[in-house]
């Protein structure tokens, strides 16, 4: 069992290092060729698996090819072509209002910049910094989802709860260079060990950095410490 670390930008470095060397060549996960088709997918993803995205908009693709489309769509029928996808009746008004901006004002080019995409129906920070690390080769700050969430705060990194809070957090400790890689790194973590409900803390390569590992609780226990 490894000692804590004493800083939390000595623990991020620690962890960087390790997920960096397990996942190599962290990839986003949404399948896309454009900016206008990522902007649409990461909308899509709220609340809702990349995979089952990734399935729909294999065919919404070849139907919706442009800004122009989404926005002259008739909305139930947009919908419709969503139906498997979570809360689909909002998205696409999402999706048909964000695109009818887009074309209005920003002569039906997905924007680039936070306060632009930000200003889109459906768009929130974490959206916007996807579409602008992914679709311009911008980045702005660190992608907050469910993954990143839950694992900064097991780890400690933040005791913060909203998403916007955490993204603060953690700018101010993991170097900019690896923002935009910290966000896949805890994804693919996320979906290998550190999962929600039943985290694998003995195959946890973080599990001696991580004040809350099952194993340190356990160990704790039987020293009779406090929890």
């Amino acid at each position: 069992m490894g000692t804590p670390l004493d800083t939390h930008e000595a623990q991020v470095g620690e962890v960087v290092d390790r997920l960096e060397e397990e996942y190599p060549e962290p990839e986003i996960s949404l399948n896309f060729s454009n900016r206008l088709e990522l902007l649409v997918a990461v909308i899509l993803s709220a609340q809702c698996t990349d995979e089952r995205v990734n399935k729909e908009t294999a065919h919404l693709f070849e139907k919706y090819q442009s800004p122009e489309d989404y926005a002259n769509a008739d909305e139930d029928e947009l919908a419709e072509d969503l139906n498997s996808i979570t809360y689909y009746n909002s998205k696409a008004g999402y999706l048909k209002n964000a695109c009818q901006q887009i074309v209005e004002e920003h002569d039906g080019e997905v924007p680039d910049t936070m306060s632009e995409l930000t200003d889109l129906p459906g768009v929130g920070r974490k959206t916007a910094n996807v579409v602008l690390q992914h679709g311009h080769d911008i980045t702005e700050g660190i992608v907050v989802d469910t993954h990143v969430q839950r694992i900064s705060r097991r780890l400690g990194i933040t005791e913060e709860e909203r998403p916007e809070a955490i993204e603060v957090d953690l700018m101010d400790v993991v170097p900019r260079k690896h923002w935009q890689n910290f966000t896949h790194w805890l994804i693919s973590h996320g979906r290998d060990t550190c999962t929600a409900r039943n985290p694998d803390c003995s195959d946890c390569l973080l599990e001696d950095v991580c004040p809350s590992s099952k194993l340190q609780h356990d160990v704790d226990l039987a020293d009779g410490s406090e929890w």
